[in-house]
């Protein structure tokens, strides 16, 4: 199985407070989230233009909390890959410890096409 690796340092605009998520000076869940995703789609960075890919299932379990200063360390491995879709299983850690995991569904998307289809429905810019 194909795996990518990236490392995130928690920032004050990665908190819960910044984000809208809680009240704590703690990585807030939509921000871990928004990391596993980023890591799918840099381990899609091999699809052909004007070919990419569009999230269609999250789903994360974020089971224990980082301080500002704390490097988050999340793999995403290619569990399943067809010609329309890619399932991923995520993890993030903090120095050898689980903080996230889950998975994560991306279909590839012809992003002309996307983007014309959205457009036509008078939505956007």
């Amino acid at each position: 199985m194909t795996s990518t690796t990236q490392t995130f340092t928690v920032t004050d605009d990665d908190t819960a407070i910044a984000v809208g998520s809680g009240s704590l000076p703690v990585l807030g869940t939509p921000r871990l989230i928004a990391w596993c995703e980023a890591v799918t789609c840099a381990a899609l960075s091999d699809l052909e233009q004007p070919s990419t890919s569009v999230g269609t299932r999250v789903e994360i379990d974020h089971v224990a909390p980082n301080a500002v200063g704390d490097e988050v360390e999340i793999t995403a491995t290619i569990l399943k890959r067809t010609e329309r879709t890619v399932e991923f299983d995520v993890e993030a850690q903090h120095a050898g410890q689980t903080v996230g995991r889950g998975s994560i569904t991306r279909a590839v998307v012809d992003g002309e096409r996307f983007m014309a289809r959205l457009e036509s429905r008078g939505t956007g810019r």
